[in-house]
């Protein structure tokens, strides 16, 4: 099957590139720490990788839908060598307008890929399975976070080993040889809509996708207002772990929350061990989201009452982990679900945006909490206890996605009905 043959070469190519934006973030983060850059000028150069994914994902959907998901593959893999190339170009005199340059560039790069990897799984799965889509959405976004997370400790790995310079032409490398491959498999015209598409069309106009794409941007922004910068930071400059040390906990962190959301429908509903239950909805994702809540406070209180940071971390992150790659499962099967065939990287598009937009919010409020309660503890807990506030909207925001949700199936179900009476036969359209 083309199509299926299509986006195993884009998610295989997504795959190589996900592995060194995680080792980038993990080689720009320890060797700025190590120079002597504080919290916050690390965590301003990390909002340009964030700021620029804002842009790139409404601009991205609507190229994707008018000129074919290749070209914003591509574009995507040709910016991340750039800024690999740049980084090690300047290596010895390292300064911050080439990291933000570089993250720009990065951060550019990161969701044109994201988004043309997303966007094929609704041109590979028959319209109307929604047990299928739910697969394969959830292997896909697991997948991607264990390599994610591999990559995190590659990035440290390699910076041990090889050096700042060594490793971004390591690195780049590596994805010119993954963009040459994929240059000659795959067809032009994949996932282009069969009209033309507008550029105001950028902006949804769809109720359902703009509730979750609300729920998303508190969601993401309650994970990395303590896990991009607070948490690392914390580890290396209070607990002294080293880069390696710092590099392969968080791997592994994201390694076995890619697991996690690669099986989330056989327990969530959707997969084929879920028993024939239905795949999730804008209810079970409020109860998922609101669940967070849990690991987060647990975390807060023990690390309050003197507990040992060390075992109250891995602990309070595994199931943290665990709640959250769940509630990220069901969040990137419902936008794939919601978004219309014809124009789906429109949809998926806007919906990283706003994922962008909770990133970036969450990355600038962690390095503005975490310096100016003084970093260490109190840095940390205060990151932690925002972290949970972001949490409470996020879930808040799934009562009226089920409001959109109910209403928009009032609709379908009508046309539902009137396909299989006698008096509606005729050609079968979509619902």
């Amino acid at each position: 099957m083309r199509n299926l043959r299509d986006y195993a070469v884009i998610t295989g190519t997504y795959w190589v590139f996900t592995l060194t934006d995680g080792a980038l973030r993990m080689l720009v983060l320890l060797h700025l720490h190590e120079r002597g850059y504080s919290p916050l000028e690390i965590a301003t150069l990390f909002l340009f990788y964030e700021l620029f994914g804002v842009v790139t994902n409404l601009l991205g959907g609507w190229i994707g839908a008018r000129y074919g998901l290749k070209s914003t593959l591509f574009s995507g893999l040709s910016l991340q060598i750039t800024a690999f190339t740049l980084l090690a170009a300047a290596a010895v005199n390292l300064t911050l307008p080439v990291v933000m340059a570089a993250q720009a560039m990065s951060g550019t790069a990161k969701d044109l890929t994201k988004m043309s990897a997303k966007s094929y799984v609704k041109l590979v799965v028959p319209e109307g399975d929604q047990h299928g889509l739910m697969r394969w959405v959830a292997i896909l976004t697991g997948s991607k976070n264990t390599l994610k997370g591999v990559g995190f400790f590659l990035g440290g790995l390699l910076l041990t080993s090889l050096g700042f310079r060594g490793a971004t032409v390591a690195m780049a490398v590596a994805l010119v040889l993954s963009l040459g491959a994929a240059s000659l498999m795959l067809p032009p015209a994949a996932g282009r809509a069969a009209s033309e598409v507008r550029l105001s069309q950028v902006v949804s106009r769809d109720p359902k996708v703009n509730w979750l794409s609300g729920s998303r941007l508190f969601l993401f922004g309650s994970r990395d207002i303590w896990f991009v910068l607070a948490l690392p930071l914390f580890l290396a400059s209070v607990l002294g772990w080293t880069h390696t040390q710092v590099g392969g906990f968080l791997a592994l962190w994201i390694i076995g929350y890619g697991f996690i959301q690669a099986l989330a429908p056989v327990y969530v509903g959707g997969g084929r061990g879920a028993a024939g239950r239905p795949p999730p909805t804008a209810r079970g994702l409020g109860l998922w989201t609101i669940a967070l809540v849990l690991p987060l406070a647990g975390i807060l209180t023990a690390l309050t009452l003197g507990a040992s940071p060390s075992v109250t971390l891995i602990v309070g992150l595994v199931v943290f982990g665990a709640v959250f790659a769940t509630d990220s499962a069901i969040h990137s099967y419902l936008i794939v679900s919601y978004a219309d065939s014809d124009s789906v990287s429109l949809s998926v598009g806007f919906y990283y945006m706003a994922n962008a937009v909770g990133r970036l919010t969450g990355t600038l409020l962690s390095g503005v909490l975490y310096q100016a309660a003084g970093e260490g503890l109190d840095g940390l807990r205060i990151s932690l206890a925002a972290s949970v506030l972001f949490v409470v909207v996020s879930s808040a925001l799934c009562i009226p996605l089920r409001a959109a949700e109910v209403g928009a199936s009032g609709p379908a179900l009508r046309g539902l009905r009137r396909r299989r009476s006698p008096a509606g036969a005729g050609p079968r359209g979509r619902s």
